[in-house]
């Protein structure tokens, strides 16, 4: 493995990986030593949300369990919009992906010398794998030492990608246009895989980390990649609501290893809502917090509900959930001595660019993986701790990867960009960056209404239309190489890269809201107050291709 730093990044590899969460560091090194390989990493490494993964990985490991018991439950989650076939792939290949990952050293829990497992929220059976409540940290800590020790694979730090280099004959991806310190360069390269995870960032209040802002569904919309089901947006029901603290999120282990969901009074509400109360589907007990609040608060927008751990074992809770313990306690809330505050939060993305089983999306030599792709094994409601096993067994088709014999080279040719003048937009920028999460939250949060979105729609139009007008979005907006662009300076490059995410997020924006408005019924991570009822009609998948929004019932 080599880093490169600014002056040193080559102009062309076989494969760009962009992304260095767990889907991006396996599918690294999945794919054949023979290839060199860039991993793009938008901070340093260990920065996305896979490392914030605490419950664990699924998979039918017991003999008590099966593939078919997790298949089925997989399929329940996803409220009739799963694709069966890759969620049958998905479970039966879980039990090797789950050797592998401990062959390379991951250090999961074990009891009595066997593997532990514990029992998550619509799951069947215990069938969830852990290490402590730090399960991402832990795989994503392995994945990127085995990344590091490989000589093939060149790690393209602090580095952002601000478009797409699609060949406009072949309609081919044939690399990226990459923001690396000053520098705006192209690299080419015969296969590019998206790997940049989700797009929480876009709700006012999310578990994401701030690297989370759509990155690879809006290159890919604009590259012209067709994606799928972008309304659907899981909502954790238990992110800690204390005053001043980040959105962090209490692991859906809590609740399966006993703890409690209670009111102010220290009622058990959630049974009024479903008969699994606290431990029914997410989206359920994310709405029975919303809705409760609504019933019982005076302000049910700085309201919360409460993670009573007194249930569980001390000793237990000990052994289970240190960092959950270290957290809480940071913020002022010793667990052992009264109950958790907490309140619903942006959590996980079920759609994003469409692809098949290898990973291919609409567009050759363009990959998507993790929580930027569509695979088919979500539905309209992930379930628990199938997205790392989803990283895992999706990448490990990389392996089979063919590209050309010989990756497409860049003009080097470099131009001064002078970026002094892109201060008049810092304001207009820092006002959509305040104001469209908060917006995001009300109009597209967890209830919706066509009223809400429409408005949104078209506030969030006349934002985007403005800032793709300014001088600083037309290095974003190109699609065809040119010149290397050396950035005036570093104040201009870093305001660059803020146009670049904020761009990305007014597109994310928009294609969600676009998506919630044309579903006109309520399933799983979506849910309309003016539509409140599943209807079979709408089990169909939202396509979108441009500007163009479909329904397919394709799988």
């Amino acid at each position: 493995m080599s880093t490169s730093s600014d002056r040193d990044f080559p102009s062309q590899l076989d494969v760009l990986v962009v992304g260095a969460g767990a889907a991006g560091l396996y599918a690294a090194l999945c794919l054949p030593e023979q290839f060199r390989v860039g991993l793009i990493s938008k901070d340093t490494l260990r920065t996305g949300s896979s490392q914030w993964a605490q419950g664990g990985i699924a998979a039918a490991m017991d003999p008590q369990d099966s593939p078919l018991l997790h298949i089925e439950d997989t399929l329940a989650a996803g409220a009739g919009l799963c694709d069966r076939a890759a969620v049958e792939f998905l479970a039966r290949q879980a039990p090797e992906a789950i050797a592998a990952l401990v062959d390379i050293g991951v250090a999961f829990d074990r009891h009595d010398g066997q593997l532990a497992m514990t029992l998550e929220a619509a799951h069947s059976r215990s069938r969830v794998l852990h290490s402590k409540d730090t399960t991402g940290r832990a795989i994503v800590d392995i994945l990127t030492t085995r990344v590091l020790e490989r000589k093939n694979i060149q790690v393209l730090s602090a580095a952002f990608a601000l478009s797409l280099w699609i060949d406009e004959a072949t309609n081919r991806c044939r690399g990226i246009r990459l923001l690396a310190g000053d520098r705006v360069r192209w690299i080419g390269a015969s296969a590019v895989i998206l790997a940049t995870g989700g797009g929480g960032q876009v709700f006012a209040k999310t578990t994401n980390p701030a690297v989370s802002t759509g990155d690879g569904v809006a290159l890919a919309w604009r590259a012209g990649a067709t994606l799928r089901d972008l309304e659907f947006f899981q909502f954790h029901p238990t992110a800690l609501s204390e005053p001043g603290a980040p959105h962090f999120l209490i692991s859906e282990a809590v609740r399966g290893e006993g703890a409690h969901l209670v009111d102010e009074n220290g009622r058990r509400f959630a049974f009024d809502y479903h008969p699994s109360g606290e431990l029914a589907p997410r989206d359920v007990v994310s709405r029975a917090i919303f809705k409760h609040l609504q019933k019982t608060a005076s302000d049910p927008a700085t309201a919360r509900v409460y993670l009573d751990l007194r249930p569980i074992n001390l000793d237990r809770i000990r052994h289970r959930f240190p960092n959950i313990i270290k957290k809480c306690k940071k913020w002022g809330v010793d667990l052992f001595d009264r109950p958790i505050p907490v309140a619903p939060a942006a959590h996980y993305w079920m759609g994003g660019i469409a692809v098949d089983r290898r990973n291919l999306t609409s567009v050759s030599g363009l990959y998507a993986i993790g929580e930027t792709a569509s695979t088919g094994v979500h539905g309209a409601n992930r379930l628990a701790s199938n997205s790392l096993l989803e990283c895992v067994v999706f990448a490990g088709e990389f392996r089979y990867l063919e590209i050309e014999a010989n990756a497409p080279s860049s003009n080097n040719e470099l131009t001064i960009l002078d970026g002094k003048n892109w201060s008049e937009t810092a304001a207009e920028i820092d006002k959509i960056r305040q104001e469209l999460p908060a917006l995001m939250w009300q109009s597209a949060g967890i209830c919706r209404h066509s009223e809400l979105l429409e408005s949104a729609i078209d506030r969030v139009r006349v934002w985007r239309d403005r800032l793709a007008n300014t001088p600083i979005c037309q290095p974003i907006l190109q699609r065809s190489p040119g010149e290397d662009l050396q950035i005036s300076s570093p104040e201009a490059a870093k305001q660059l890269k803020l146009a670049a995410e904020t761009l990305n997020l007014l597109d994310i924006s928009d294609l969600i809201l676009k998506s919630a408005l044309f579903r006109q019924e309520s399933r799983g991570g979506h849910y309309r107050t003016d539509f409140p009822n599943t209807d079979p009609e709408w089990q169909v998948h939202t396509i979108i291709e441009g500007n163009r929004l479909t329904m397919s019932n394709e799988q």
